[in-house]
């Protein structure tokens, strides 16, 4: 390791779309962290965090919830302290999901939907979801940490037709389109 390397400390991955049309329901996206244990990187999530809740040891915030893409700017904000994250953890994944509560809609069905993932003011990864449109969730990040504790970042949307709950479960395997 570089002694001024120190690797992926805290990101902020945020999410933006317009509302829906005048006359359809709203559109509703969802980030979601997934965290793993180093010990099973790949079996189920140790917690996921979502719309409704914040990591148990405070490392791992949504801080801003939109249900319907008004405002300005990013509508959904999430920050993950990888720094600060407990050593058992070595492996973060994040997904977005989109709510099916009034309706089967995909990412092609969500007005200019856009994605950024941002260390400081350093832009990791941006993503328009173009790839998947016609998927209803995307794992979007995976940050894992090597052998020396560092955290590394691996970018790539990979699509998946789930609902919000199961996304949560399986977006830690292995993409299914």
């Amino acid at each position: 390791m570089n002694g001024l390397n120190k690797g992926i400390r805290k990101v902020e991955v945020s999410v933006k779309w317009d509302p829906s049309p005048a006359g359809q329901s709203p559109t509703d996206l969802d980030i979601i962290a997934a965290t793993y244990l180093s010990a099973e990187p790949s079996g189920s999530p140790a917690y996921v965090v979502h719309f409704d809740s914040r990591s148990p040891d405070g490392t791992i915030t949504l801080n801003r919830d939109s249900k319907n893409g008004q405002g300005f700017g990013w509508d959904e904000v999430m920050t993950v302290e990888l720094n600060r994250l407990d050593s058992r953890y070595g492996r973060v994944v994040i997904g977005v999901a989109i709510q099916q509560g009034s309706g089967p809609k995909t990412f092609a069905d969500v007005t200019k939907p856009g994605l950024r993932i941002r260390e400081d003011y350093t832009v990791l990864a941006e993503d328009d979801f173009g790839g998947v449109l016609g998927c209803t969730a995307a794992r979007v990040a995976e940050f894992v940490r090597d052998a020396t504790g560092e955290w590394t970042f691996h970018p790539g949307v990979q699509g998946y037709d789930e609902d919000p709950a199961t996304f949560a479960r399986v977006m830690g395997g292995p993409p299914e389109s």
